[in-house]
């Protein structure tokens, strides 16, 4: 059963309507392409002064039209927390994104110095962690992933902030299609999605909120039409809404940088199996910083037309179609007297 402090997070990120309309804009190696090739330039000559500028660009633009963003420590917090909305939830990345690669698979850390702890205290309503997995890696990958997602939820219990799990498949090192960063792979297994969810969806990992890939490429999906081929589809999405709602774990969808209209129709296949809302990124801005930058007279008329656009768009989606998440009611049945909530909430 979820706490206080997590129950009150999650309804942080969601809008008055339950529903989970968020912005991802934690991205850190997309952004610095993105920019290069605005300014073409290699990204290893990306300036920190460039990325800071992007990113408060993007909040000062899209935070208005979203219940909640997604920030990474080390450039979107200092380059905008300050024109953060109020009533806009703030969700706070924890993993770095440079990984341990093996032959065996993919190795997730957290970046240096950062905490579950730092984040509670700077008054993050949630913790975010991409873990890169896939059930057929090494024994030791696994277990090395599975041992980092169950102590990130051990601390998010003892801080009392929700846990939001972002899960990726990924090639192995000298497969086809190979990249340290997430390009969908057009021939991905639905079933290495599926058992991820399956496995990371076991109480002992402590999340609160999964935030998933399509179990099936954007682009192959076929109209959501009643067809046979739509049919087999949906049985793919159906499998992750089940095992999720049987864990009784809120889930949402990535975009991965598919285009607008692709991501609609992922999203109609995942509201249809119980999925509530999104968390996006490169698929709202990621056109405007790589054609504009650094005009930010020019990023910020793209931004404020064509990514508010697409925000918009997938929220009302999202209205439409997407079932609503509702906060559980507390259990104060055994609260009578004076001392009864504090006493039993520090013993929780």
């Amino acid at each position: 059963m979820l706490t206080l402090g997590k129950t009150r997070g999650l309804a942080r990120l969601a809008n008055n309507e339950g529903h989970f309309c968020m912005v991802a804009l934690d991205q850190r190696p997309p952004l610095f392409e993105a920019i290069a090739a605005a300014r073409k330039i290699d990204k290893s000559q990306v300036p920190f002064s460039d990325v800071i500028t992007a990113k408060r660009l993007l909040v000062e633009n899209l935070s208005p039209h979203c219940s909640s963003m997604l920030f990474d420590p080390n450039y979107a917090i200092p380059a905008a927390i300050d024109v953060l909305p109020a009533d806009c939830g703030l969700i706070v990345t924890l993993e770095d994104h440079r990984t341990e690669e093996t032959e065996g698979g993919r190795k997730t850390k957290s970046i240096a110095d950062w905490s579950v702890e730092k984040i509670r205290r700077l008054g993050g309503d949630a913790v975010k962690v991409l873990v890169w997995y896939r059930p057929d890696a090494s024994a030791e990958v696994i277990e090395h992933q599975k041992a980092y997602v169950r102590q990130i939820g051990d601390d998010c219990r003892r801080y009392d902030i929700p846990y939001v799990l972002e899960l990726l498949v990924f090639p192995f090192l000298g497969q086809a299609g190979h990249t340290a960063d997430y390009v969908e792979s057009p021939t991905k297994l639905p079933e290495l999605v599926i058992e991820s969810v399956r496995e990371f969806a076991k109480p002992e990992y402590g999340v609160d909120l999964l935030k998933l890939e399509s179990p099936l490429a954007a682009n192959s999906l076929p109209p959501r039409d009643g067809s046979e081929a739509s049919k087999a589809a949906q049985r793919e999405f159906d499998a992750v809404g089940k095992i999720c709602a049987d864990a009784g774990i809120p889930w949402v969808l990535l975009s991965g940088g598919a285009a607008p209209p692709k991501f609609e129709l992922v999203l109609e296949y995942a509201y249809a199996a119980g999925a509530g809302g999104f968390l996006a990124g490169r698929t709202i801005w990621l056109n405007a910083i790589r054609s504009h930058f650094p005009d930010t007279a020019a990023v910020a008329k793209a931004l404020s037309e064509e990514g508010v656009g697409v925000v918009e768009s997938l929220s009302k989606l999202t209205k439409e179609k997407a079932p609503r998440w509702k906060a559980p009611a507390p259990a104060f049945q055994s609260i009578s007297k004076e001392g009864d909530l504090a006493s039993s909430y520090a013993a929780a």
